[in-house]
């Protein structure tokens, strides 16, 4: 219940933390999720993307 109570006090009971701590989570979230994917879709096309293959082509 504490644990409840703690968290309610902190970041819920004043409006403009609770929509602080809401945008915070959320552009943390978007960056979380925006690296990951780009990191599973560069392991997924390794070697058939432009940065893997231009020094084939660029003199």
């Amino acid at each position: 219940m504490s644990l409840a109570n703690t968290f309610y006090n902190t970041l819920v009971k004043k409006n403009s933390v609770f929509v602080a701590t809401i945008f915070a989570s959320a552009f943390a979230f978007e960056v979380a999720f925006d690296t990951t994917s780009t990191r599973v879709w560069d392991s997924l096309n390794k070697g058939k993307q432009w940065k893997d293959i231009k020094d084939k082509y660029v003199q």
